[in-house]
């Protein structure tokens, strides 16, 4: 008889990234930076790609990396309160609207956002 699974494990198990990982940074001075990012909910947690080819797909071939190990990337981000790490995350934020498109506005007026400015126009009225 094939054996059940019990409660503990029920949830998926926590992926630990073997090796090296390539982590953003963004140059500062004569060294780097690692880039950090924000989870959907806003805690800010560190990012490591399995590949190149993953971070580039991400974040553009402009993107700068390093090659680290996983606990040289922790040991960079804990000191400054930074405990989670994101292996392999998908970029899922929608591009924002050019500045000069017209979004309705929930009043029934219409918004025109031109050269970061915004106008309100709504319906004319007569005095």
């Amino acid at each position: 008889m094939p054996e059940l699974p019990s409660a503990s494990d029920a949830g998926p198990r926590a992926r630990v990234p073997a090796g090296t990982v390539f982590v953003p940074v963004r140059p500062e001075g004569e060294g780097h930076r690692v880039r950090l990012f924000r989870t959907p909910l806003g805690a800010r947690t560190a990012v490591a790609f399995t590949s190149v080819r993953l971070l580039t797909a991400t974040l553009g071939a402009g993107q700068p990396y390093l090659r680290l190990a996983e606990p040289a990337l922790r040991a960079l981000t804990v000191p400054i309160g930074v405990t989670a790490l994101t292996v392999d995350p998908q970029l899922v934020a929608p591009r924002p609207a050019p500045a000069d498109v017209r979004v309705p506005s929930p009043l029934g007026a219409r918004e025109c956002r031109t050269a970061g400015r915004i106008q309100l126009v709504g319906p004319r009225r007569s005095l």
